[in-house]
């Protein structure tokens, strides 16, 4: 790897601090993407600044039906939370099977939504579940959070401090994993809110995590499998690649989604 410096922030004003004050830096939590990227020479950032140990940026706790993430909590923490999993078992179910004990361990949630990674699991129940992404200086909702393919709504200025969101009545997720990376060739989140179903697909789509409007109206009234199999899902729009063409990922989704809702 090329020459860094590494720092270790202690808040959220030090990392923005020591972000302001490099040439290139960049944030560290988990380092799951970055420092592979890194290894690579495909970065180089002149300064990492690890947020991994901020109080603030860490835990989480359920109140008056409204879960809140630290950003640096990791995939180990969300899956095993036991407050989480009575209120949102989806993304406590979604979170253990990301990856391998490793990720688990080491990656965060906030470092996942911030690479946006077009086949990563996070984007989809986050904008499946209406959440609020918090940051040094504002708050961004899911819908707007995410712009494309490993592009966000955010500034270079900004951190991601904790993601929120109400508790669901509802909220499953099923994908279809590559057999190597476990990231996700179709995966959907199917979350019934106070503001109806949503539904979210990651893995497929070729400009990254999307809303599908169809099975969202399909469920709004008749939360069940059956209701998605009446709803057309085309290839338009599609990826293709190595590990499946666009018509491949076009069924994957229509099963995927079907997964989700029976098995909530």
């Amino acid at each position: 790897m090329y020459e860094t410096k590494y720092h270790k922030a202690s808040s959220v004003s030090e990392a923005v601090s020591l972000m302001g004050a490099a040439d290139d830096g960049k944030l560290l939590s988990g380092g799951q993407t970055l420092l592979p990227t890194m290894k690579a020479h495909l970065a180089a950032p002149s300064d990492l600044v690890d947020v991994s140990g901020i109080a603030e940026m860490n835990g989480i706790s359920v109140n008056d039906d409204i879960v809140t993430i630290g950003a640096a909590t990791t995939h180990a923490e969300v899956a095993g939370n036991a407050a989480l999993q009575k209120a949102c078992a989806g993304v406590a179910d979604l979170a253990a099977n990301i990856g391998d004990p490793a990720v688990r361990h080491l990656g965060t949630i906030g470092g996942s939504i911030a690479n946006n990674d077009p086949a990563a699991d996070y984007p989809a129940a986050l904008l499946a579940l209406g959440a609020t992404i918090k940051t040094n200086a504002r708050e961004i909702t899911a819908d707007d959070f995410f712009v494309g393919l490993f592009e966000t709504a955010l500034n270079d200025d900004e951190v991601i401090v904790s993601i929120s969101f109400e508790a669901p009545a509802k909220a499953c997720y099923a994908k279809f994993p590559n057999p190597a990376s476990r990231y996700a060739l179709a995966g959907v989140f199917a979350a019934l809110t106070t503001a109806g179903a949503r539904v979210a697909v990651a893995g497929a789509g070729d400009d990254g995590v999307y809303r599908h409007a169809d099975m969202e109206a399909a469920l709004d009234g008749n939360w069940s499998a059956d209701a998605i199999l009446g709803v057309s899902v085309g290839a338009d729009g599609m990826l293709s690649d190595m590990h499946g063409d666009a018509a491949y990922r076009a069924n994957l989704v229509k099963v995927m989604a079907g997964r989700a809702v029976a098995g909530c």
